[in-house]
């Protein structure tokens, strides 16, 4: 037995008709439904909320015929209710619940009979429904079939590339510059105050993959609090990283220098708008965090400059702390994704259900790229109306990427082939994604791509063990 989500399209009696779309779930082995609009049948919608039909009596004679009833879940069964609603002439029924949307798991075979569509939606939309439609309303139930490609991959794609081609560069030249500033002792006791790296050793990797597997179990369990700090922990770290990458770009313009002083220190006032401007945005981002409409736009810009700033950030000394970090993080990855179903009780991945917010919550975490989806179907409605990308499969890579261009002789031709490699691995990530519908560990692909890569270009330019221990760097 299997529930498969649909679509319930309701229509008022205005000129012209207002229509919306409300998702429900229903059994594909009781109720066949059409996959477009074109073939669906339109019946009048009589909202029974206040009973549980679990009894014919509770309904007047005559009251169903060939309409649809929505009713409450009750202490019978939803094919016992499905028996008295056709008894009664319906030819529609829809069980309105509460608690939110569950598999339809009862036997077919003890009710042979039944023929009218039976599926499960929401109470709080069948209010919504009166609200934005009136009391009167004619329903129908389609369910259009999966598209095999989403257009959004392409905006995730190109984001992503460009975030990891930024990061590298901006790293790749940011370190040349503290090379350089080595030959002048001024100048590098200057860089350095300016400078705030933190390098990744082997121990410190490991560390890292263990506290990344503990907080995603806490998270797991403890969600609903645990969120709200992601939540402050990513506003205060998005604002960060947006003013260094802005003030990165402002260095640049030799104009608005002037400057005031405070407490001993003399600050460029245009940095200090600079500021104002970035906690403003992570603030209105807070406050506006679950309007789906256009919140996912600052989510995105605060996540690039996230992921940016953490690329530039962290060091990876050699290829050694590369490969631990990446081996690591893919184990990591498909662990949590393709094991732990066989674990949790609902038989659920971990990482899926905290990405999603288990149980139904309605706070997600803030720690992906997400861009609305743009093919309509049954699943846009129901589930992730989103397409998703973790940080994590942007600012590992690029750590990869940063390790390529400061520690080779030829920059230019490692940078671009490392950026080849995730491209087509992000690219790989997506057909296995089309093909097997389900949500993909992004790692999985492109941790293998970009390590056989790079080992492959060492290799040839017979500087392995330099690459491996990263000891020599070349401007």
């Amino acid at each position: 037995i299997r529930a498969e989500e649909g679509i319930l399209h309701a229509a008022g009696n205005g000129v012209p008709p207002k229509t919306k779309d409300y998702c429900i779930i229903y059994n594909s082995n009781w109720t066949t439904l059409p996959g477009s609009l074109n073939n669906a049948t339109f019946r009048i919608l009589e909202n029974l909320t206040s009973t549980v039909l679990c009894n014919s009596s509770e309904v007047a004679p005559g009251l169903l015929k060939d309409k649809a009833v929505v009713v409450m879940r009750g202490n019978c069964t939803f094919l016992e209710k499905a028996i008295i609603a056709e008894s009664l002439g319906a030819k529609m029924l829809l069980i309105a619940s509460k608690p939110g949307l569950s598999p339809l798991t009862d036997n077919k075979t003890e009710f042979k009979d039944v023929t009218l569509p039976i599926a499960l939606i929401r109470y709080s939309d069948i209010m919504d429904m009166q609200l934005t439609l009136g009391n009167e309303v004619n329903v129908t139930l389609y369910s259009p079939p999966l598209p095999e490609f989403d257009c959004s991959m392409v905006v995730i794609f190109v984001i992503a590339v460009f975030t990891v081609a930024l990061g590298g560069y901006w790293s790749g030249v940011s370190e040349l510059e503290n090379l350089k500033a080595m030959a002048n002792p001024g100048e590098r006791e200057t860089r350095r105050k300016k400078e705030e790296n933190v390098t990744f050793t082997p121990l410190t990797v490991i560390l890292f993959v263990v506290i990344c597997c503990v907080m995603l179990v806490l998270l797991y369990f403890f969600y609903k609090w645990l969120v709200y700090v992601i939540i402050s922990v990513f506003c205060l770290a998005s604002a960060m990283s947006l003013y260094n990458c802005l003030a990165a770009l402002i260095g640049e313009v030799p104009f608005g220098l002037c400057r005031v002083t405070c407490c001993n220190k003399n600050i460029e006032v245009r940095l200090i708008f600079l500021a104002g401007f970035c906690i403003a945005v992570s603030v209105v981002w807070a406050v506006f965090r679950n309007e789906d409409r256009w919140a996912w736009i600052l989510q995105d810009i605060l996540g690039v400059a996230f992921c940016l700033n953490f690329i530039k950030t962290l060091k990876m000394p050699n290829f050694k702390s590369c490969v631990i970090l990446l081996g690591l993080l893919l184990l990591y990855d498909v662990f949590f994704v393709f094991i732990t179903p066989f674990i949790t009780k609902n038989g659920a991945s971990i990482m899926v259900e905290v990405a999603a917010g288990p149980f139904g919550n309605s706070e997600k975490l803030p720690v992906v790229i997400r861009v609305p989806r743009l093919e309509y179907s049954a699943s846009t409605l129901c589930d992730v109306p989103f397409s998703l990308l973790g940080f994590g499969d942007i600012i590992v890579p690029g750590e990869r990427l940063f390790f390529a261009v400061v520690t080779c002789v030829s920059v230019f031709c490692v940078s671009t082939d490392m950026l080849w490699t995730y491209a087509v691995g992000m690219v790989l990530t997506f057909v296995v994604l089309a093909l097997m519908k389900m949500g993909q560990p992004a790692l999985l692909y492109l941790v293998p791509c970009t390590l056989i890569t790079s080992s492959l270009i060492a290799w040839r330019r017979k500087e392995m063990k330099k690459f491996w221990k990263g000891s020599s760097y070349q401007v």
